[in-house]
This record gives C-alpha cells, structure tokens and sequence, in this order.
C-alpha cells in the first residue's frame, strides 16, 4: 500500500519548508505532492511587474528545493478521503497517510470576474499576481505616456493582497519622473475604506496616493470586464470606468474545489480548509493540518507569515500529548514600495497590532535600506535559508 507519515500536499513555500523543518526535527517518513517542475519566488514578481527584476531572478527547478530525506510524489491531489485517511491523484493513485498537511495555496478565480480572461488574452489587461502575466505588465505600463489605468487589490482571501499597491506605486513613481503623469488618469479599486487596514501605515499610504493623483474607489471590488472597461461595485451602486489604456486587474481566489468536496472546508464561500487558528489542526478532523493561504487563520496572508506558521505546526504534527500544542499568534508582515527604492515594512498580528521583528528602526516609515532588502537579500535567503528551513 502507498503509504506515508506525513503527507503534504502542495510544494510552494509553505510546503517546502515545512517538510524541512520536520525532517530536521526528527519526523522519518515525510512526502510532497506537487506537480510543478518550477519552484517560484512568488514576491518577486511585483519587482518583475515594475521592471526591477526577471522571471529567472525567482524560478528555480523544483528538484533543487525539495527537502533531502523527503519523498516527492510529482502529481497533482484530485479528491482526498479524510475518513479513510486517503488522496487521490490525477494520475489515479490512491495515497493513504497518518497525518496530511495542506498547503496547496489557492487557485484564481477566473470565473468571479466574467470578462477577465479574455482582457488578459487581448493583452490590455494582466497582473503581477499571475505568473504568465507578470512579465507583460512592465512592457505595457512602461510605454503609457495619456490614458486611464486602473489597478485593483484584490478582496480576501488572496495572497498577500496588499502587495497589489507595489505595481500601482512603482509604476506612478516611473510615470512622475518621466513627466507623463499629469497626462495618465489612475484609479485605484479598494476592497475595504482604507488601503490595509493599519492606522499607521495607510496615513504613508493615503499621501502617497494623493501625491501620485489617484483616484481612490473604496469599500468596492470589480465585478465585470469588457472592451477596455470594467465594471466597479459599491455600496453606492455600480460604476463604468471605461477607455482604458490598462487594467491591473486581479482575479479573485479559492482554495482548489478537491478541499470543499472532501469535508475540509470551512463555512466561507472561497473553500478555506477549516481549522484552529492557533494550533492549525482541523476541527473535525484530527489528523489533517493546513498552513498558508489556503487555511482559515483570520490574518492577511504572506510568505513572511509562513515562517511564523511552520514553527508552529512541526512541533505540533510531531507532539505526543494534545496538551503540548504550540500556538500561531497571528503575525504577518505587508511589504509595500510607496515608491522607486522605497518601501515600508508593516508587521502586525492577528489582533492588528504592531508586531515587530525588531525594536529599531521603525521598519513602517518607507526606506530605501528596505526596499534593498526585500528585491536582492530576502529572494537569497529564501532559497538558501528559508526553504532549508535554517532562519
């Protein structure tokens, strides 16, 4: 019978560092399953979005990061049976385990967005957020000198939404100092009044759009796609923004539909694997664990959260007695470029309160140091350090 310990299903960040850290921590029988042959530096592709960085600067081959002492299972989970302790692949195999773990990350929502497909297609619209996109959007941004631009951050839960405002800020920063910007009409859809949420960084955050001159659309969400148009929805109705030079545009999320179909799922629309927030076991069933985006947390998502989590979760997969659980405070961390080489770095916990990684400087107020550190030190220490599970 195929058989493993530990099973993790997804190999992204989330993944990989977590079988990692287990087999670093003693567990003797861990299992990936990910049917990816690219490894990918997802933030990176906001640099690659603002002309700062290539596709090459974040993808490595997958067999480079997967865990020495870990089995890879190269297939992708299509149904899983929690009673029966058991997944299913698109290959046909049946994969029973002692303890799953789920960190597939989520899936874009295409559908959500009716239109958003073929605007990607045509070329007028796109996004960092999606990995076939990312390298147009620089091109095409680059090359506006008039017109109306739209970007959008994209409702939870997404990956790292806030993350959305490093294209609108670089690419306004780009367009000011070559003088166009007077010319371009920007907008800005936002999901909630404010850009993240946190009072201290949205007041950086408010001036910037100010000074920039965009056009902010609160509490709103794009909800249709057109010929050059999109349509934005409000509490106070629906608006056409329309002749559109661009649209930053990003789809909505999921988790993928294998976890609502298998008794995983929380309450939520989006199919969020349901489990304690503090603990990250699931609540109905036992042996089943879940980390990252695609887990029900009650935080904003990031990469810099994952490091919190997996410290977390190793211990407790590996714990004898319920009563040794350890608990995830919440903590995650928005990295935002307010504008060319300068960048704030807002930590908060579950409650939204500042959570610092260190006690000075103060890492919310935009640097240049910061911006050095999250394009060229942070993509290092991720593939040498942080996937190796030694930060």
């Amino acid at each position: 019978m195929d058989h493993h310990e530990v099973l993790i299903v997804g190999g992204g960040n989330a993944g990989i560092s977590l079988a990692a850290k287990l087999i670093r921590d003693g567990a003797q029988d861990v299992a990936i399953i990910e049917s990816e042959s690219t490894h990918r530096y997802r933030p990176m592709l906001n640099y690659v979005g603002g002309g700062e960085a290539t596709m090459s600067d974040l993808e490595r081959p997958a067999s480079t990061v997967m865990p020495d002492g870990a089995t890879w299972i190269r297939d992708r989970v299509t149904s899983c049976d929690p009673v029966g302790q058991s997944v299913t692949t698109r290959d046909g195999r049946t994969i029973h385990y002692t303890t799953l773990v789920v960190a597939t990350g989520l899936d874009e929502d295409w559908d959500a967005t009716p239109g958003l497909t073929t605007g990607y297609a045509v070329g007028w619209a796109g996004s960092t957020f999606v990995v076939e996109s990312a390298p147009k959007v620089w091109p095409a941004l680059r090359q506006l000198t008039s017109g109306r631009v739209v970007f959008s951050m994209p409702p939870e839960p997404a990956p790292c939404a806030a993350t959305a405002l490093k294209p609108l800020f670089m690419a306004c920063d780009h367009w000011r100092r070559a003088g166009v910007l007077e010319a371009l009409d920007v907008h800005l859809v936002l999901p909630g009044p404010t850009p993240i949420g946190v009072a201290k960084a949205d007041v950086i955050l408010e001036d910037a759009l100010t000074a920039y001159g965009v056009q902010v659309l609160r509490n709103a969400r794009v909800t249709r796609v057109g010929d050059r148009q999109v349509t934005v929805a409000s509490p106070e109705g629906e608006t056409e923004i329309g002749d559109l030079s661009y649209a930053h545009v990003i789809p909505g999320y999921r988790a993928p539909g294998w976890i609502t179909d298998s008794d995983l799922a929380g309450a939520g629309e989006a199919g969020l694997v349901d489990v304690d927030p503090l603990t990250l076991r699931h609540r109905r069933h036992e042996n089943v664990w879940s980390l990252g985006d695609v887990a029900v947390l009650g935080i904003k998502p990031s990469g810099g959260a994952l490091r919190k989590q997996v410290a977390v979760l190793s211990p407790n997969l590996l714990a004898s007695d319920p009563k040794d659980l350890q608990h995830y405070d919440g903590y995650t961390v928005m990295p935002i470029t307010v504008g060319r080489h300068q960048l704030m770095l807002v930590e908060i916990d579950r409650e939204g309160r500042p959570a610092p990684s260190v006690p000075a400087p103060d890492l919310v107020r935009p640097r240049r140091l910061t911006w050095a550190v999250d394009r060229y030190a942070l993509p290092v220490t991720y593939f040498r350090r942080i996937l190796r599970e030694k930060v």
